[in-house]
């Protein structure tokens, strides 16, 4: 079960501990860290065994955590973390390389929280400094409600939702002229899901559960780099009863096949003759992301209309609420995953907390939900 999230009181920071055996990396996310007053560097260590001493010693909240280290790697590490400190938040620091992308999904199976991408040697110093900035520091605050941010007890899972129940964050209008349908109404003809943070874990344990006669094709935005999604297709294909791939250029919407947005990309679908087709584009990304879980479900609802399930899944942020808008005006059928079994519960609470879930679903349930949901006449 993931954890929630835990409220800070005024004053307290949240506490890091940077294990990395480069010394340049250590300083480069120490500075970084450093710059933002609501989180405080504790300490750093070079190898897990010297990190495993000084969790017990310093107590801190976040790990961030290489990969590859002398003694005791990255991976033997987060064994040992998940077995003695369960409620420790753990970072992985992640190369943008085949390797580093394999191993990096393996932490994640293991329990890694999240992954950024290892500053590289190349460009400038305040480069890689924008960039931790920028990733690292949102990804650390995401397990945290802040002074001034307050929780709202959740709906109980498995309920029907017809108006805001989560607090949290703003709910937003439907477009003008459209009229929010609650309930399914129309037949579905796919299934369209959106994940982030917490996202391999959550398909790994979904996705097997579907069987190999589910009759709708289904369509899929995770938030990963590139070479990434490819891993994670390959690693899920192994796995589901489904045949599961990266999208490519073209190729054709169908059931049995689940297609996967590729790093970088945005992924529409677009009518073919009496078919549906995959479109790929490098447009600018939404809601700081491609590819956008927004791009996915709004082309979905241009194509299939209302004959839509649309799931989402465990991840920071709001991408896919402006999608879910569209797509339940036209009276498709939406399921949040819950928080208690969300990593973090920012998509799926933001889709919650606008009144356009018809069920909020603890994980374990969903499969069972959308295979119900496929076979309705």
């Amino acid at each position: 079960m993931a954890l929630n999230k835990r409220q800070l009181q005024p004053g307290e920071r949240i506490r890091v501990l940077i294990v990395d055996d480069s010394v340049v990396i250590r300083r480069l996310v120490t500075q970084a860290l450093s710059e933002d007053s609501t989180l405080e560097v504790i300490g750093t260590a070079s190898n897990g065994s010297i990190a495993l001493q000084r969790i017990v010693q310093l107590a801190p909240d976040v790990l961030t955590l290489d990969i590859e280290m002398p003694e005791m790697n990255g991976l033997e590490t987060l064994k040992r973390v998940r077995k003695e400190f369960p409620h420790l938040r753990v970072i992985m620091f992640s190369t943008l390389t085949e390797r580093g992308a394999a191993v990096t999904l393996e932490a994640l199976a293991l329990g890694a929280d999240d992954y950024v991408a290892k500053a590289s040697n190349e460009g400038s110093l305040d480069q890689s400094m924008a960039r931790l900035r920028n990733e690292l520091i949102p990804k650390i605050k995401q397990f945290f409600l802040l002074p001034g941010q307050s929780r709202v007890t959740p709906p109980r899972s498995g309920t029907a939702l017809a108006t805001p129940v989560f607090n949290q964050t703003p709910a937003t209008t439907v477009p003008q002229g459209r009229q929010v349908i609650h309930g399914p109404r129309i037949a579905p003809r796919i299934l369209a899901i959106g994940v982030s943070t917490g996202g391999p874990t959550a398909l790994g344990a979904l996705l097997p559960e579907l069987p190999a006669t589910f009759p709708l094709p289904i369509v899929l935005v995770q938030h990963m780099p590139p070479m990434f999604t490819r891993l994670l297709a390959e690693r899920l294909n192994s796995t589901c009863q489904l045949s599961v791939e990266e999208a490519r250029e073209g190729v054709t919407v169908a059931a049995g096949s689940i297609l996967i947005a590729p790093g970088d990309f945005h992924m529409r679908v677009a009518k073919n003759g009496a078919g549906v087709r995959i479109c790929l584009d490098q447009a600018p990304p939404q809601n700081s992301c491609r590819p956008a879980v927004d791009v996915l479900f709004s082309s979905v609802g241009e194509v299939y209309g209302g004959a839509v399930i649309a799931v989402i899944l465990t991840g920071m942020g709001q991408d896919g609420l402006r999608g879910i808008e569209i797509l339940k005006a036209q009276g498709a059928s939406v399921v949040a995953q819950d928080e208690a079994s969300s990593v973090v519960w920012g998509m799926p609470g933001a889709v919650t907390n606008a009144g356009l879930a018809d069920k909020v679903l603890p994980l374990d349930q969903i499969a069972r939900e959308l295979v119900r949901l496929a076979g309705r006449n």
